[in-house]
């Protein structure tokens, strides 16, 4: 089950650092719940695993796509988080070609078990996964929920109906 606040958290990422010489100017960066989304207006949705096909091709990009709109409706930040490490992100990112939308690896899936979040989808090949949802934040509060019907570890789809792009979209509009 969802909770009201955000979880307090340490995400393990990597941010460039220009002062490390090569091919790698990579550092290690442990940034907190707080760190990232305090003081700020935010969309944080969630998705199951990147590279995987609803993932890639609807849900990252249309949030990508509807960026500049989302900032306009004075939305500081949008924020994509999953069951990945930060080198998968990374790589993920690129591919996808994400420029606006922040790829936040929760490698460990702290973060999404303490939303209430946590599936099992082993059955896949998978393993423990976010369940796909997007948030509208006012800081750590969870303002709005969107959450994808049939949340069960044995869920047999992969739904992208309340949590996309459009639908958050459509409520900030309607507020």
């Amino acid at each position: 089950m969802l909770v009201d606040v955000l979880p307090d958290v340490i995400f393990h990422t990597r941010v460039r650092d220009d002062s490390i010489p090569g091919d790698n100017p990579f550092r290690w960066q442990d940034r907190s719940t707080a760190d990232l989304f305090a003081g700020r207006r935010s969309i944080l949705f969630s998705l199951p695993a990147a590279f995987s096909p609803t993932c890639s091709d609807h849900h990252v990009p249309r949030y990508e796509e509807l960026a500049e709109t989302f900032l306009s409706l004075g939305i500081n930040q949008i924020v994509c988080v999953a069951v990945n490490d930060a080198f998968v992100m990374f790589q993920w990112g690129k591919k996808v070609g994400v420029k606006n939308v922040f790829l936040l690896p929760d490698g460990n899936g702290v973060f999404t078990r303490h939303m209430g979040m946590l599936i099992d989808r082993s059955e896949f090949g998978m393993g423990m996964r976010s369940w796909r949802y997007s948030l509208l934040l006012d800081g750590l509060r969870i303002e709005k929920a969107f959450v994808e019907k049939g949340l069960t570890d044995h869920a047999p789809t992969d739904p992208l109906e309340v949590s996309d792009a459009d639908t958050m979209l459509a409520y900030l509009k309607g507020r």
